[in-house]
């Protein structure tokens, strides 16, 4: 079985949720798995002391896991148009991967939520992509053939999948957000696959 890392942060669940979909999507393709991973969350002055492994949910992503993967799909909630400074000051300790290419030629993905439907969806997720072009990596995002990227009112970009969850937090993923979560891992995998043989 060849690792795909889902690697997110997530403040009020929704990425967390977006995250495990598109886990899902990835372990519908024969040969791939999904490995799950989050960050801690820092303080705007120092970094937060956090336990080694987190009480529940994904454990802490390591650069073993960037480096041993085939595939890295990245998500993020989206501040002020941009990643959330948790998931930023992880791939600011990346430089030791980029000096050895250990990321060049994979295929990743990016994926977002936001509070605001017009909150800065887009930027974000092209945002997340920048560190990763610099890496050598290889963009997938979702093509318009793929019928609920044409019909949704909610979120999803061809970027990557996007939800709107509302100023609270409390609006579910839609079933276009969640299908669309789901091609993501799919197509991530498959592609993967292919470059890995």
């Amino acid at each position: 079985m060849a690792d795909l890392l889902v690697l997110y942060y997530s403040a009020g669940g929704a990425v967390r949720a977006m995250a495990e979909l598109v886990a899902e999507g990835i372990e519908r393709v024969p040969g791939a798995q999904a490995r799950l991973r989050t960050v801690p969350r820092i303080a705007p002055v120092t970094r937060v002391a956090e336990p080694e492994v987190p009480a529940s949910g994904a454990p802490y992503c390591e650069p073993k896991d960037l480096e041993e993967c085939i595939g890295l799909a990245l998500g993020s909630p989206t501040r002020f148009g941009n990643m959330a400074a948790p998931l930023k000051a992880f791939l600011d300790e990346t430089g030791g991967l980029w000096l050895k290419g250990a990321l060049a030629g994979k295929p990743a993905c990016v994926f977002t939520s936001t509070g605001s439907l017009h909150g800065g969806q887009e930027t974000t997720l092209v945002s997340m992509m920048l560190p990763l072009l610099h890496h050598g990596m290889l963009i997938v995002g979702l093509p318009y053939t793929l019928a609920e990227l044409n019909a949704t009112r909610s979120g999803g970009t061809p970027y990557g999948p996007s939800h709107f969850a509302g100023v609270a937090d409390d609006l579910a993923l839609t079933e276009a957000e969640r299908a669309l979560c789901v091609a993501q891992g799919r197509r991530l995998a498959e592609i993967a696959l292919k470059l890995a043989r």
